[in-house]
């Protein structure tokens, strides 16, 4: 059996760098970080079965749509998505793909308003495991008394989509 390849690049938005990657099916990968070392490791860790290849000029233009939609998180972007996950995790992206931005909802709410029984501890599971940050909106979920809590990467790049958002 052929192992499948992931392409990746990198990009430079408001929030600080992202990896981009792409499998044949689509957008597999946004991740956000500070360190280009750090994000390619958490992509091998995130995709273990996976080649990875850094195709910084191959991605060029998906590269450039992600930097927009990071810096300007209310905006659409329009790429294939490669949605690797179990049935609720892609359960929970496709709930998270129909907030609008602007609006957050809470962890309890969004569990409640699944087509499958899942809790909130559930939904944030599955939030920590998406890994296309910002097109699947895990900073639009908030904690019941409306604080922020965990995020993937970073409760303060959480904070600032929100703020940049203009959620009040």
């Amino acid at each position: 059996m052929a192992i499948e390849t992931i392409t990746y690049g990198f990009g430079e938005t408001k929030l600080g760098d992202i990896l981009v990657a792409a499998s044949g099916a689509g957008l597999a990968a946004i991740l956000i970080g500070d360190d280009h070392g750090r994000l390619r490791r958490e992509l091998g860790d995130t995709l273990p079965d996976m080649e990875l290849a850094e195709d910084q000029a191959g991605l060029a233009a998906w590269i450039a749509a992600v930097e927009q939609l990071v810096d300007t998180p209310h905006t659409a972007l329009d790429l294939p998505l490669d949605l690797r996950g179990s049935d609720l995790e892609r359960a929970v992206w496709t709930a998270l793909a129909r907030i609008p931005p602007g609006e957050t909802t809470t962890y309890g709410a969004l569990a409640r308003s699944l087509p499958v029984a899942a809790t909130a501890q559930e939904v944030g599971a599955a939030c920590a495991a998406n890994r296309l940050a910002v097109i699947i909106p895990c900073h639009r979920v908030v904690k019941a008394d409306g604080s922020i809590s965990g995020y993937r990467w970073g409760a303060h790049r959480k904070r600032r989509l929100i703020n940049m958002e203009g959620v009040a």
